[in-house]
């Protein structure tokens, strides 16, 4: 590895130390539904979100309340005590694209068609309101 990657590859484990995030991989469900479940919880108090997610209807939810759960955790891990109420948000969710098996599906006349078996890889990154605030009045804007 070259001196330049080796310099930038440390300076990105430097800023996810200060970062508070979990990932779920491989989770056998498309993209597409995962993502609407992510854009319901997108932004909310974490509290509100977990709420949200146990009372929905849809099967990608669970997956991303369990992350979730586990984002806090990683919080409360690093910063030595337990998250208040209203402390923490949801700063960042998305799902990436997975490995997609393909498999066949027989049909008439000796054809096939090809059926597509999508997976997806969830982050949430979660964050304190103050951290917010200060980089807004950093950048010199307001809410």
């Amino acid at each position: 590895m070259g001196q330049r990657k080796k310099l930038s590859a440390e300076r990105r484990k430097e800023a996810r130390t200060t970062q508070y995030f979990a990932s779920l991989r491989n989770i056998p469900s498309s993209p597409r539904k995962m993502r609407l479940v992510a854009d319901m919880v997108r932004g909310m108090e974490v509290n509100r979100a977990l709420g949200v997610l146990h009372f929905s209807n849809k099967n990608a939810s669970r997956d991303v309340e369990k992350t979730l759960k586990s984002a806090i955790a990683n919080w409360e891990q690093k910063n030595e005590r337990k998250a208040d109420e209203g402390e923490l948000f949801i700063s960042k969710i998305f799902v990436d694209e997975g490995v997609t098996l393909k498999r066949m599906r027989a049909r008439a006349q000796g054809r096939g068609n090809r059926i597509r078996k999508r997976s997806n890889h969830l982050t949430v990154f979660v964050d304190t309101k103050a951290v917010d605030n200060k980089k807004a009045h950093r950048d010199g804007t307001e809410d």
